[in-house]
């Protein structure tokens, strides 16, 4: 009765580590075919992993709260009849809900030792990293998951200070939290913890490149203490720990710069009042402003499409697809970012089916892996919470998000052939954050002002 390697699965492309939430199915248990083993969580959704073939489970290799790099073995089930080739569930598809989650199949084992060129790009110094397998003296060689390499590459590690990081993974592994507490240690001056006794080796110093003085070393800081007994401490959930850690990690890897600007949506309002009813009956599902933000956003984006890209390394990727992530407020308080993928492609009453049906799905806790996939750009509605403005921070890797405020009634001044008038108009802030690696102040303005041109522009009379 052979044995079966039951592997982390692929849950996006973005996707590099996931965190195990529960174990369905205990060593010695039977197992069916496509039955769900484990329960699983990333950054995006939580899921279920089924099984890929029928039989006994041998052995669980990863505990609760692991957090496992894509492809590596969770587990191993002893099968009943011949050994099932792995490729057969390469391809499989087949999904089950259960509570909100979604089951997504196993991927082919990705080797430990495929290399990580995005991430390699981004190290200055020292050699390339590649992600080797420890040797047989267990000296001088370790394994980094890709989240890993790319935190490094987007802080500039280079390998060498990469292997001093002590981890508290599996087997000493550098997890997520080590190289993230080790990059906060170094900028704020405290001496990092020394990384395994084997690796006392010191970069070799760049020609030209002149010595810089060493971090000042200062005292462990003191753990929070309290004045008074009248707290209340509230540990974070799963999803708030993994919104914290990403907004960290955006502000840590962009330099943020936000615009601001006012339109006049006065047209807009009294047009969707107008055929909101109608529209809802015809078309049986709402017509709220965010389908017709997001299409201003679209045609935008059209005229300026470096606002649609990505930056790896010093490579500029720009993006041909328009696929629009709209934040979501959960139940819970929390935020997800559905995503609409080819959104040029649909047309008003296509995006409103879009917008209701994600954000829906959103709430119910029935969205799927690839539903939070992809996203190019990102809409925020502050104004949702009667916030007038806000200074989103980019959803990574993205290189722009805009935040739309409150629309309320103001008095302005218009001009008009007669003279200025005072009049009362409805009134958005809009305001756009924006990665000034790429995006200057000049294009991240002009992106701002032609989004609030369309929505002053809107015409009146448009049929639906």
């Amino acid at each position: 009765m052979p044995l079966v390697d039951l592997v982390m699965p692929k849950m996006g492309e973005s996707i590099m580590e996931a965190t195990i939430l529960k174990w369905l199915k205990q060593p010695g248990d039977t197992v069916r075919q496509d039955e769900s083993v484990l329960e699983i969580a990333t950054d995006k959704v939580d899921s279920e992993v089924p099984s890929v073939t029928a039989g006994t489970v041998e052995e669980i290799l990863f505990k609760v709260n692991d957090v496992v790099p894509i492809g590596s073995v969770i587990a191993r089930i002893r099968t009943n009849g011949a050994a099932a080739q792995p490729s057969a569930a390469a391809g499989m598809t087949a999904s089950s809900a259960s509570g909100g989650r979604t089951a997504t199949p196993g991927s082919p084992a990705v080797p430990m030792t495929s290399p990580a060129p995005a991430a390699q790009a981004g190290f200055a110094q020292g050699a390339p990293v590649s992600r080797p397998v420890a040797s047989g003296n267990g000296a001088g060689s370790r394994f980094y998951s890709p989240l890993v390499l790319n935190i490094a590459a987007s802080e500039g590690l280079p390998l060498s200070e990469l292997e001093s990081i002590s981890g508290t993974g599996t087997e000493g592994r550098v997890t997520k939290k080590d190289i993230l507490q080790y990059i906060a240690d170094r900028k704020s001056g405290v001496q990092p913890a020394a990384g395994p006794s084997y690796l006392t080796a010191t970069p070799s110093q760049p020609a030209g490149r002149p010595s810089l003085p060493p971090l000042p070393v200062e005292s462990a800081p003191a753990p929070i203490t309290y004045s008074t007994g009248n707290v209340e401490i509230i540990e974070m959930d799963r999803m708030r720990r993994l919104i914290a850690d990403h907004m960290v990690r955006s502000k840590h890897t962009s330099p943020h710069v936000t615009s601001f600007s006012e339109a006049d949506v006065t047209h807009l309002v009294h047009w969707r009042e107008k055929v909101k009813k109608d529209f809802e009956k015809r078309e049986n599902t709402k017509l709220t402003f965010t389908p017709l933000f997001i299409e201003a956003v679209v045609r935008c984006i059209k005229k300026y499409p470096l606002i649609n890209s990505s930056l790896d390394g010093d490579k500029i990727i720009l993006k041909k697809d328009i696929n629009i992530g709209m934040a979501t407020a959960l139940p819970s308080g929390n935020l997800i970012v559905p995503v609409i993928r080819n959104a040029d492609q649909l047309n008003l009453t296509g995006l409103a089916r879009q917008v209701n049906l994600l954000a829906d799905n959103a709430r119910q806790g029935k969205l799927r892996p690839e539903d939070t996939q992809g996203g190019t750009f990102t809409l925020t509605n502050v104004g949702t919470f009667g916030s007038l403005m806000g200074t989103p921070i980019i959803n990574q890797p993205q290189v722009a998000i805009l935040a739309v405020g409150a629309i309320k009634k103001r008095p302005v001044v218009l001009e008009t052939a007669e003279g200025d008038a005072i009049v009362i108009r409805h009134m958005m802030y809009l305001s756009l954050s924006y990665d000034h690696r790429i995006i200057d102040g000049s294009l991240g303005a002009t992106f701002l002002s032609a989004i609030a041109r369309e929505l002053e522009n809107f015409p009146t009379n448009r049929e639906f």
